[in-house]
């Protein structure tokens, strides 16, 4: 059961390719670098591993711990902001990444699970999926990143 005074970011997109790619491009540091803008994921992706992402001059930006491992279906991560102060204090929230095949396309599925009312960090993620996610959709679909949107 869900705590009902969590904060709950969910985004749903629609890829075409297959699950197994997908799961490459979640999960391999030279992929994450194209469409994550610099940054890279870093874990060996087993249950019980540590995890983290690093941004490209070598700062973390973010760590936690491989909780559930199911390639290429689901991934579930213990995830903590370490460069925000005030995103940190709030402590570890719960990634999980869903694939699902639907024919031609695969159903990405991102659930993000902060275990408080109003969180900061589920604030900030749920302004930074929906561009991380497009540009992973666009590079799958189109062998090239989305230009850097211009203010």
């Amino acid at each position: 059961m869900t705590n009902p005074a969590a904060s709950t970011f969910v985004y749903v997109t629609f890829i075409r390719t297959t699950p197994e790619r997908l799961w490459t491009a979640l999960t391999d540091p030279q992929f994450t670098r194209q469409y994550w803008f610099g940054v890279h994921a870093d874990s060996d992706w087993k249950a019980g591993s540590p995890w983290q992402l690093v941004f490209a001059d070598g700062r973390i930006a973010d760590t936690g711990e491989i909780v559930e491992a199911d390639p290429p279906r689901r991934l579930v991560i213990k995830w903590r902001n370490e460069f925000r102060p005030e995103l940190k204090a709030e402590g570890y929230s719960r990634c999980t990444m869903y694939l699902e095949p639907l024919g031609g396309v695969v159903k990405l599925t991102i659930t993000h699970v902060m275990d408080q009312p109003e969180s900061k960090l589920i604030e900030a993620v749920s302004g930074g999926w929906p561009h991380i996610l497009s540009n992973l959709k666009t590079l799958l679909e189109t062998g090239e990143v989305l230009p850097e949107p211009k203010a």
